[in-house]
């Protein structure tokens, strides 16, 4: 393959693992009760900041990982 095929083929993995990372935490966020974004957001919730981004890093090990495979 050539650089800009390369590239190109980057952008889209790239493009389509910032989606499912926010897809994936917008799942976790319904299935849990409360608002996650809003405690972390406007009640400053330090301990709702790490588990939400706990639960990205594991969506995103998921994806690459899938990715990968």
């Amino acid at each position: 393959t050539s650089l800009p095929q390369a590239v190109g083929q980057m952008a889209l993995f790239v493009g389509i693992g910032i989606v499912l990372a926010i897809v994936g935490f917008k799942v976790f966020d319904y299935f849990t009760p409360g608002d996650l974004q809003k405690e972390i957001i406007e009640n400053k919730n330090l301990a709702a900041a790490v588990v939400a981004s706990a639960v990205i890093l594991g969506v995103c090990l998921i994806i690459a990982a899938s990715m990968l495979g």
